[in-house]
């Protein structure tokens, strides 16, 4: 159903007046602005006028182990995307709670949940995402505490928060972050010029990636794990 024929209805409205209300910025399709009247909505979709909930759709809460080579998209012309790997039924709405890049491996949530994954990526509700980080050369002490104090990038002018390092073996590393930059992890890296190897995502806040998953599997979240990511 088209997103104007939705609020025609839910509302008692005519066409003209329903497209006003979408033109106006007023309806929100799970947790985001949407101005299209022909935008297609489906059960799945959380759907909200003035902030008040229209439909809250059906809930689906996916966690994925993101194999290498598979992009951090719902669409992409060229490569398999993360949503292709689940079933058609399971795709209407479906879009990323935080991205990886073609190359990294792990842990990747994917959501129809709309203010939930928005309340997840929030800098203010610092939650940790943890990486197991392979390099091209030995990492020492130094990073230990750069990483701690922070680098500065150049691109945004800015300096990363405090992130916690822990050496594992003479090329491999923990690293517990609290913000998703631009590629953060192998910039960071990049600041000692030591390629990232390989990267893998083991845990979003208290949710460690399930070793029951191979990579391209996925399985829904249980009430407990939503819970625990869920803002307080």
């Amino acid at each position: 159903m088209r997103l104007v024929n939705f609020i025609k209805k839910q509302c008692e409205l005519g066409r003209p007046a329903a497209r006003g209300l979408i033109a106006a910025g007023r309806v929100w399709v799970d947790g985001n602005q949407q101005r299209d009247g022909g935008f297609r909505v489906t059960p799945y979709n959380s759907i909200a006028l003035d902030g008040e909930l229209l439909q809250r759709g059906t809930p689906c809460y996916l966690m994925l182990h993101k194999p290498e080579g598979v992009v951090s998209a719902t669409r992409h012309p060229d490569h398999t995307t993360v949503v292709d790997l689940v079933p058609a039924e399971l795709r209407a709405g479906l879009h990323l709670a935080g991205r990886l890049d073609i190359t990294t491996t792990g842990l990747l949530l994917l959501t129809n949940d709309g203010f939930w994954s928005k309340q997840l990526s929030r800098p203010e509700n610092k939650v940790a995402k943890v990486y197991r980080v392979a390099t091209e050369y030995p990492i020492t002490a130094e990073y230990v505490q750069q990483f701690a104090a922070g680098i500065y990038f150049g691109y945004e002018d800015m300096v990363t928060a405090p992130a916690h390092l822990e050496l594992l073996g003479e090329c491999l590393a923990r690293l517990t972050l609290h913000e998703g930059r631009y590629h953060q992890v192998k910039r960071m890296f990049g600041y000692f010029d030591n390629p990232v190897r390989a990267l893998h995502r083991e845990r979003i806040g208290e949710l460690v990636l399930d070793p029951a998953l191979a990579p391209g599997e996925y399985r829904p979240l249980t009430a407990a794990e939503i819970s625990a990511l869920s803002p307080r």
